[in-house]
């Protein structure tokens, strides 16, 4: 009823806990592309359009939480926070460039971004416009 579902997805009191918050794309409990989870951690509109102002919006987190799951907390949830998880030198470069700022830009610009280039272990696999590349030398 409505007293359990205030405790689903409860990032907000999670992260207020001082709980590590990781997010993956690798099960359909949740939207299947980081973009689109971001924007329902963040906005926490139902897909039926049901609740504009966000299902049980006490539990909104910051884009800037929401990408800190998917990145840092996701490596720290797998144990690989010393390769992975953040840009820093001697770490794998992992990454995404948007077309915009997500975290700057408020909460409404976070569903209309668009991936320009993802880069995996240092080499571009995407770039908009081209689609997936097989490039096998790290470019900078």
């Amino acid at each position: 009823g409505a007293r359990r579902s205030e405790t689903t997805y409860a990032f907000r009191s999670l992260l207020d806990t001082g709980a590590h918050l990781a997010f993956g794309s690798d099960w359909f409990v949740a939207p299947a592309t980081p973009l689109e989870g971001i924007d329902a951690a963040v906005n926490r509109r139902t897909l039926d359009g049901k609740h504009p102002e966000g299902w049980v919006p006490a539990q909104k987190i910051s884009a800037e939480e929401a990408l800190r799951a998917y990145t840092s907390g996701g490596a720290f949830a797998a144990f690989r926070e010393r390769d992975l998880g953040t840009l820093e030198a001697g770490k794998l470069a992992d990454l995404v460039i948007l077309d915009r700022d997500i975290v700057r830009g408020g909460p409404n610009e976070i569903a209309d971004a668009a991936v320009e280039l993802t880069m995996a272990g240092g080499r571009i696999v995407y770039e908009r416009g081209k689609g997936e590349t097989n490039e096998s030398a790290p470019r900078p």
